[in-house]
């Protein structure tokens, strides 16, 4: 562990901690008179001694609209001169989020990613290569500024040039390596065309987009290394906010900073531990941009009590999908994230698909799941046992087109792109045939 004593700590003396540190933030934000002083006021709240742990669900949300009507930094709760640094995203949706921190948010942040190092076993003399990218985008800036505060050294190689990117892994011979799942994947795919030796790595801390345990199996069987998902949100202080352990049994929440909760997507209402609900973060020592209840609109469960590893905060599972990215085709309700599992636990395709919505028709919305074929030539076609799969498993009727190898876009820089709408003209993919046309070997 990175930091014991907060790590380790016992329930109730966490949440006396909770508790007096979201008493002061709730004074600083009255104080502020910004407008999440003004909500808590709304509310009835008149000072932090108001507000137990328990009172938290009759505070307000904070929104990522909220958010943005405050554009640039209209919600920051410091002076201007305070601010040290400001990253952002533009998240799922395109519109830019600005978040600001000041030196001690960042020192924070830099601990907590510390503490995600620490979750993958790194020590002292740990090598990270840092293939995630660099600027606004939180990740590679947070786990830069965590590998310098664990004390190992960083390779700051960002996103993309990616045969340069498997020539320095076998060159310097890290055994951390830190970027999306996706690009992991391309990263082994590139180091197998070229011959780059990468038997190095050890341990892979993967996050910024949801995956499976059906991905985690396939960028293991490609790497050699464990491989660990990381969570984080650039409003709530970037990555950081929870990483699995080596255990692979759910994401540690540094809950001594980030208070969680999961509620009902629909109604806001906390739902039990081990249902899945919305997380819902409040950051009762961010200084900059403290947050009340932010709504993330990542969907995952809770979980308690002790882990093999020492570590007694509070898990999280793996991120299901977003609230607001729920595929809804002829009445089915499903995530993303469920059809990979489906199709990667299928043992049938490799690693690469996207998910096509074609809503040519509005009356008339499927779903087309491209994938990418495991043997070239021959071998006999998996569509129509993908599609039966599919509905077995989830109740989901869609068409399956299985590539070939290369078809499916890789991503180079950033996340992948999983789901693509197709709302007029040609196949938003290369190869795949438009289903009025009846060509794709697998119905559902």
């Amino acid at each position: 562990m990175f930091d014991p004593k907060a790590e380790a700590m016992s329930v109730d003396e966490r949440a006396a901690l909770q508790r007096h540190r979201l008493w002061g933030m709730i004074d600083r934000l009255l104080a502020a008179d910004g407008p999440q002083g003004r909500w808590l006021r709304e509310a009835g709240i008149d000072g932090g001694a108001d507000v137990h742990l328990t009172d938290l669900p009759r505070l307000p949300f904070t929104t990522k609209q909220q958010l943005w009507d405050a554009y640039p930094l209209g919600m920051v709760a410091v002076p201007r001169d305070q601010v040290a640094a400001v990253h952002g995203s533009s998240g799922t949706k395109g519109r830019p989020t600005l978040v600001a921190y000041t030196r001690a948010d960042l020192d924070l942040w830099a601990s907590m990613c510390a503490r995600a190092l620490a979750c993958a076993g790194a020590g002292t003399g740990s090598v990270v290569h840092n293939a995630y990218g660099y600027g606004l985008f939180t990740g590679g800036m947070g786990l830069h500024q965590g590998a310098v505060k664990f004390g190992a050294t960083v390779v700051p190689a960002s996103a993309g040039m990616t045969e340069r990117q498997v020539r320095m892994i076998g060159d310097l011979r890290p055994d951390i390596l830190t970027c999306t799942p996706s690009y992991a994947l391309r990263l082994a795919e590139v180091a197998d065309q070229t011959g780059a030796d990468l038997s190095s790595l050890k341990v892979g801390i993967f996050g910024a987009e949801p995956w499976s345990e059906g991905l985690r199996t396939a960028i293991q069987a490609a790497l050699p290394l464990r491989a660990l998902d990381i969570y984080g949100l650039s409003e709530i202080i970037g990555p950081g906010v929870a990483t699995e352990c080596l255990e692979q049994n759910g994401l540690h929440v540094n809950e001594d900073h980030f208070i969680v909760e999961a509620v009902d997507p629909a109604t806001g209402e906390p739902v039990p531990d081990g249902t899945p609900g919305e997380l819902v973060f409040t950051t009762p020592t961010k200084q900059a941009l403290p947050l009340v209840r932010y709504r993330t609109g990542d969907v995952a469960s809770l979980a308690r009590g002790d882990c093999d590893c020492g570590r007694t905060l509070v898990r999280m599972s793996k991120v299901m999908g977003r609230a607001d990215d729920m595929l809804v085709v002829r009445g089915v309700n499903v995530y993303p994230s469920e059809i990979e599992r489906v199709l990667l636990g299928s043992g049938l395709v490799a690693p690469h698909y996207q998910i096509v919505v074609d809503r040519r028709e509005e009356a008339a919305v499927r779903l087309v799941v491209a994938c990418e074929a495991i043997t070239p030539g021959d071998a006999a076609d998996p569509s129509a046992e993908l599609v039966r799969l599919l509905r077995e498993g989830l109740g989901l009727h869609a068409d399956v087109a299985v590539l070939p190898a290369g078809d499916v876009p890789r991503t180079e820089v950033g996340k992948a792109v999983r789901v693509v709408r197709w709302t007029e003209g040609e196949p938003p993919l290369p190869g795949l045939a438009d289903p009025s046309d009846q060509d794709l070997p697998g119905s559902g």
